[in-house]
């Protein structure tokens, strides 16, 4: 790379929005894919359960719609949900025409029922739905030529025409370099930050960089209070919270307590097969009600038949015999975990941002489509439909001329002020999972912004700030320390994780109501007056009308 690498568009991320982003921008653009790790790292290639779309001729999009704005639990936008569940056939047949092999029932592609859906509309690849998308849509980009890859790269910045206010490109942390690169366009594709809580079913990759970018370039963010918590995550010592699809209660298995008993039915008459916010708080309250803190829940598959769970699901079944499950013996322990990011950078149904220039897609946009409680499954659609709107993309010169950008070679490291930045990083997502995790309350709301305050200014005088707050170029660094990207990159990861944090803890002490994955203790009621969305821009929280 040298001073004047430019390109027609940067891609910042790698899972399904982001590589079929790229697929969809015309062939003529050059496009830079950033990836903070190797390919097959993102939240993407770990999802299990499928993609819903509406193509059977029992199910309907007017059908998918009202389920999608049933879960949403009055926070959906009515004209994004229409046009996700319209686009939706046309997404699934772009993906078997790319390669995408579903499960099939002879002819047809098999469909399976998840948590609040009426009809069963879910495709899938064995248990692995994921992993089979992200491969094909790879090894698609790798065969074109005029895509080029940046492999455990993290963009540390947006780079703003001053003038203008538009997005002209990013400052690229890559290869112990820091480099500004130039782009007409900028789209940000970057999943969710899980990361921010101690339980979470996300990849380590997960850290929000992408909102927290955005915000601090003045994008509106919107809609952050809201968290998904996944019901069931295996909870056994040792292992990482490994999800266990929400198929596995499609196909029949029980949620049950150490007694046997099926406790949700208590919460909601529709049992394990309620919204994911619903079930989740049923396990914490059941818990908390019956005095069973140190109880475990466990996932009874027994009413599965054997060989339906054996064809469905292989790699639970060998994720489970890995931690000494024997599922087709014993139930699964398992536990809520934070899982996914109803909010995000808002943008519209071109995936624009607030900012000329810069897009989102995916995990880290907030289209509207998933409201106050994302209906499983339609968050793969979600990335497949939107990004394809970008093979529309039109783009105009950057306005600034070109300028030429000196390099400076720094020869120390920063050992000496990692250990506070490690014990934040460390720290963070337990704070931010007892204030802000299933349930929450305005004190212990309050309580932790104060402590996220004070670990923000910490490290805004941190000297590693340089390297990530500046967003104007003043110059390319070369670093001769081998350890210095490693210590630039934990320090922004935890910057970007504590901005992720801020934000959340703040939209939820700011909705004073309970609704979809943002419950309040204190505020236990859905109410009529907080219908609307919370957005953000800097330091200013106000609402708008759904649209």
């Amino acid at each position: 790379m040298n001073n004047s690498h430019q390109f027609d568009v940067l891609v910042i991320g790698s899972g399904a929005a982001g590589l079929y982003t790229a697929l969809c921008l015309p062939e003529h653009l050059r496009v830079g894919i950033i990836t903070k790790d190797t390919m097959k790292t993102g939240a993407s290639d770990w999802a299990q359960g499928g993609i819903a779309a509406s193509i059977d001729g029992s199910d309907s999009p007017k059908l998918h719609w009202e389920d999608t704005l049933k879960a949403g639990s009055g926070l959906c936008d009515a004209e994004a949900v229409q046009f996700l569940v319209n686009n939706a056939s046309e997404a699934i047949a772009s993906l078997v025409n790319l390669g995408v092999t579903f499960d099939r029932q002879g002819d047809k592609l098999a469909l399976t029922l998840e948590a609040a859906h009426s009809r069963p509309r879910v495709l899938h690849a064995a248990d692995t739905t994921g992993k089979a998308i992200v491969a094909t849509l790879i090894a698609k980009v790798l065969a074109k030529p005029n895509l080029e890859i940046f492999p455990q790269a993290l963009a540390l910045s947006l780079w703003l025409d001053e003038q203008h206010q538009r997005c002209q490109g990013i400052r690229l942390l890559y290869q112990n370099r820091i480099y500004w690169l130039k782009a007409k366009a900028v789209i940000i594709a970057t999943g969710g930050g899980g990361q921010v809580f101690a339980q979470t079913t996300n990849p380590p990759v997960s850290t929000g960089d992408g909102v927290a970018l955005a915000w601090r370039a003045g994008a509106t963010i919107k809609d952050v209070e809201f968290v998904q918590f996944h019901p069931t995550a295996l909870t056994v010592q040792g292992a990482p919270r490994f999800l266990i699809s929400e198929a596995v209660r499609g196909e029949g298995a029980h949620l049950v307590d150490s007694q046997g008993d099926r406790f949700v039915f208590k919460y909601h008459p529709a049992g394990e097969l309620a919204p994911r916010d619903v079930v989740s708080r049923a396990i914490y309250t059941h818990l908390q009600n019956n005095n069973l803190e140190k109880a475990q829940i466990y996932l009874d598959l027994s009413p599965i038949p054997p060989e339906k769970i054996r064809h469905r699901f292989p790699n639970i079944i060998k994720v489970c015999q890995r931690w000494g499950i024997d599922v087709f013996n014993e139930p699964i322990p398992v536990a809520p975990a934070a899982h996914y990011w109803m909010g995000g950078i808002a943008t519209d149904l071109s995936s624009c941002t607030s900012i000329e220039g810069l897009y989102a897609v995916g995990e880290t946009a907030s289209t509207g489509v998933h409201g106050a409680n994302r209906l499983a499954s339609n968050s793969l659609l979600e990335c497949l439909v939107f990004a394809s709107q970008l093979s529309q993309l039109e783009l105009t010169a950057v306005t600034s001329a070109a300028i030429n950008i000196p390099e400076r070679e720094i020869s120390s490291d920063f050992t000496a002020v990692l250990t506070s930045i490690e014990a934040i990083r460390s720290s963070l997502p337990l704070l931010m999972w007892e204030s802000a995790g299933i349930c929450r309350t305005g004190a212990s709301l309050e309580k932790a912004i104060a402590q996220v305050e004070i670990w923000r200014q910490e490290l805004r005088t941190n000297p590693l700030s340089q390297y990530l707050l500046e967003s104007f170029p003043q110059e390319n660094l070369v670093f001769t320390s081998a350890e210095a990207e490693s210590q630039i990159r934990l320090y922004a990861e935890t910057f970007n994780l504590l901005d992720v944090g801020y934000l959340i803890l703040k939209s939820a002490a700011f909705r004073e109501e309970s609704r979809g994955g943002h419950y309040r203790v204190d505020y236990p009621e859905t109410l009529d007056a907080w219908q609307v969305h919370t957005l953000i821009q800097g330091e200013r929280w106000f609402t708008a009308p759904l649209s």
